[in-house]
C-alpha cells in the first residue's frame, strides 16, 4: 500500500495531534517509530499505520519513502533538547537535527518525492549561543539548500495538555514550597500545539507555502517567571517563585545533567535563553497572516 504522508517523529507531543488532524482530513499516514508500545492512542486512528522502524538507519528511511505516493508528503517533527557539551553540538543533536534531515532529503530524492515539511525552532541559528540552536540552524540550512519543495516551521515553546514544559513546572510546584528560578526574565511566546499542527496540515494544500519559513508564536509574550507562576496556578499550588542569580541556575543545570533521571534543565537550555524566544521585531505572524488561525492563548490551556 502507498501512503499519502510519511510522518517522522509522529509518536511525539506534536506528532500525535498532527496525526489525528491528518486522519480527520482523510489522509493515509505511515508513521515509523522505534517505540511501538508508546503509540497506543495512535493505533485507534484507522488511517494511521504505525511501522516498527528506525529512521536513523538510512536503508530503512529510504524504504519508508518508497512507500509514499509520488505526490505524497514527508513531514519531519524530530527534535531533542539535551546532549553532552561539544562544539558546535554533540552527537545526539547532530544525529537528530542535522544528519536526519540530510538523509531524509537524499531518501526523498532517490524515490522521486518533492514535498517536505520541516520542524525547526524559533531562534534556530548556525551561530547561535546554544548547541540546540546551532544544530537546528544547520538542519534548516540543509533543507533550504535542497531541491525539494520545502516548508520550514519555527515555533516558540509549544504548549498543550501533554506538553513537557508547562506540565513540568506544574509538577515541580506541587513538590516544593518554593522554587529558585534563574533566568527569570527570559522571554517566550508560547504557541499552542493545536495551532502548530494546523499550520502543518494546512500547508499541504497551500502551494504558496513552498520555499517559505514561518515563525509560529502565540498571542502573548511571557517571562520565565510568569510562565512558572501560571504553572503554579494551573496546579493550584501556592509555591513561591524566587528569582536567583544566573550562576545559581548554571549550577542547578549542571547538577540536573548528572542526576540518574531524565534531564529537567541543562546548561544548553540556559544558553538558549540568552536570546528572547519571541517573534522578531521585523517578523511576520504566520499563524494569523498566512494560515488565518485565531491563535489559542496559554490561559485557555486545558
Amino acid at each position: 500500500m502507498k501512503y499519502d504522508i510519511l510522518l517522522i517523529g509522529g509518536n511525539g507531543f506534536v506528532g500525535r495531534v498532527l496525526a489525528a488532524q491528518l486522519q480527520a482530513q482523510d489522509y493515509s499516514v505511515l508513521l515509523p517509530t522505534s517505540h511501538l508500545a508508546a503509540g497506543r492512542e495512535l493505533r485507534m486512528l484507522p488511517k494511521v499505520h504505525l511501522e516498527d522502524a528506525d529512521v536513523h538507519e538510512f536503508d530503512e528511511l529510504q524504504a519508508l519513502c518508497g512507500r509514499i505516493k509520488p505526490n505524497g508528503v514527508v513531514i519531519n517533527l524530530v527534535g531533542v533538547l539535551h546532549d553532552k557539551p561539544a562544539m558546535p553540538y554533540g552527537k545526539v543533536l547532530k544525529a537528530a537535527h542535522v544528519d536526519l534531515p540530510k538523509n531524509i532529503i537524499t531518501a526523498m530524492q532517490m524515490n522521486g518525492l518533492k514535498r517536505y515539511l520541516h520542524m525547526s525552532a524559533l531562534g534556530a541559528d548556525s551561530n547561535g549561543p546554544s548547541m540546540y540552536q546551532r544544530s537546528k540552524g544547520d538542519g534548516e540550512a540543509a533543507v533550504r539548500e535542497s531541491a525539494l519543495d520545502w516548508t520550514i516551521f519555527r515555533p516558540s515553546v509549544i504548549f498543550g495538555a501533554q506538553d513537557q514544559f508547562i506540565n513540568l513546572f506544574a509538577k515541580l510546584t506541587k513538590l516544593f514550597p518554593a522554587i529558585p528560578l534563574a533566568n527569570h526574565q527570559a522571554k517566550f511566546q508560547p504557541v499552542s500545539v493545536d495551532d502548530v499542527a494546523t499550520a502543518f496540515s494546512m500547508a499541504i494544500k497551500m502551494p504558496q507555502t513552498i520555499h517559505q519559513a514561518y515563525d509560529l508564536v502565540g498571542p502573548t509574550v511571557y517571562t520565565m517567571k510568569e510562565i512558572v507562576e501560571f504553572a503554579a496556578r494551573k496546579a493550584r499550588t501556592s509555591c513561591a517563585i524566587i528569582p536567583v542569580p544566573a550562576f545559581v541556575g548554571h549550577l542547578q543545570a549542571l547538577a540536573f545533567e548528572f542526576l540518574p533521571v531524565p534531564t529537567l534543565m541543562s546548561r544548553d537550555n540556559i544558553a538558549s535563553m540568552q536570546l528572547p524566544n519571541v517573534l522578531p521585531v521585523d517578523g511576520s505572524d504566520a499563524l494569523t497572516e498566512v494560515f488565518k488561525i485565531s491563535r489559542r492563548s496559554l490561559e485557555g490551556m486545558q
